[in-house]
């Protein structure tokens, strides 16, 4: 029987349960050390999960040094992303890396250069990608359901506050960054996604125009969509809605929007326009249902809830272990996030410009 891949997995944060439970739920992988700032912390979540003889660090590069350690799961604050990812290219592991993925423009390329020269393998958290319906909806836009696709509307509609145990990082301005980088990013990657018609395509974005607003920036009173009333609250020192139009390279044109001030549950709507059909959410209306006269519904798993544990880790930490053992890319590898992390750069820069920004950025 071959051996296992060893993981570890760095920080002991909310969503670093479902990456120990994935892996553990993995016939070919085991979690063989946990590392965090609080041991405390590494030691609950090790023990929370069942693992026994598993290392326990609150030093990274030591826990790097563990033995038989082949993955490292990035699960800190997005303000370490960067210099986590490099350390375990360095030290030669293949790397998960929770999202956003840096920033900067400047931190992605250095991540980039550093997972190049270890020859590591690498895929992003944008688990959406195996979310049952998007599974389903992509298998169908590839049999030409709706034929060629030529507008995409992707929303992240999510009252993050205080209720959330990582709001005090994401709120500010040098360590969340914006809207769009700190919890948007899943929904412009739904656009890149949806925008390519293949089943495991995303489409390249050229072209970029944002307008940033919303009501929240700076306030102290927030709304507790958990509890549904109005508490006091650390301001956000950005702003929680951003919006943006982009062109992509096949044609297609897309809009993508952030939005925290919502007061409401978390939602993500999602529309796909093709010259033979659309899709809305769950509905389809296609060509190649003759006598149509109804939106056939998708009795599938919609992405409805912000709850890391209905998110599809499963599916995305089984496609990275076939991965690495096919020794191949994954279609959510670090090169692909960054293509979808430049929107939301580009959407900073126009802000500052107010003209359509190029892509890809200028590299820097």
């Amino acid at each position: 029987m071959a051996k296992k891949l060893g993981v570890l997995v760095h920080g002991a944060g909310w969503v670093s349960t479902q990456h120990i439970s994935a892996y553990n739920n993995n016939p070919h992988t085991e979690v063989v050390a946990v590392s965090s700032r609080k041991r405390a912390s590494a030691q609950a979540r090790a023990d929370e999960a069942g693992l026994q003889n598993v290392g326990i660090y609150t030093n990274y590069q030591r826990a790097l040094q563990h033995p038989g350690v082949d993955i490292v799961c990035v699960c800190t604050p997005q303000r370490y992303h960067a210099k986590n990812t490099i350390a375990a290219a360095e030290a030669g592991k293949h790397v998960v890396i929770e999202k956003p993925i840096a920033n900067s423009p400047v931190e992605m390329r250095a991540m980039q250069r550093a997972v190049k020269k270890a020859k590591v393998r690498t895929i992003v958290s944008f688990v959406l990608r195996w979310n049952p319906l998007f599974e389903t909806l992509k298998s169908m836009m590839a049999e030409d359901t709706i034929g060629d696709v030529y507008y995409v509307e992707t929303d992240y509609q999510h009252d993050i506050a205080s209720w959330w145990t990582g709001w005090d990082e994401a709120r500010k301005k040098r360590t969340g960054v914006s809207a769009f980088i700190t919890g948007g990013c899943h929904a412009i990657d739904a656009l890149r996604w949806f925008a390519g018609k293949g089943e495991f395509e995303a489409a390249t974005p050229v072209e970029v125009f944002a307008y940033s607003g919303g009501f929240r920036k700076g306030l102290k009173k927030e709304f507790d969509y958990i509890a549904n009333k109005w508490v006091d609250g650390l301001p956000l020192e950005y702003d929680d809605l951003e919006v943006a139009l982009v062109k992509f390279s096949n044609g297609a044109v897309g809009k993508v929007s952030v939005n925290y001030g919502c007061i409401m549950p978390y939602t993500f709507p999602l529309e796909v326009f093709g010259n033979k059909g659309t899709i809305k959410d769950n509905k389809v209306w296609s060509h190649k249902y003759p006598g149509q006269n109804s939106w056939v519904e998708i009795p599938s798993i919609l992405p409805d809830s912000a709850d890391v544990s209905h998110h599809p880790f499963q599916g995305q930490m089984d496609h990275f272990v076939e991965c690495i053992q096919k020794r191949k890319e994954s279609h959510a590898n670090l090169d692909d996030a960054i293509i979808t992390h430049e929107v939301a750069f580009a959407a900073l820069e126009c802000y500052k410009t107010k003209k359509p920004v190029k892509l890809p950025l200028r590299k820097r």
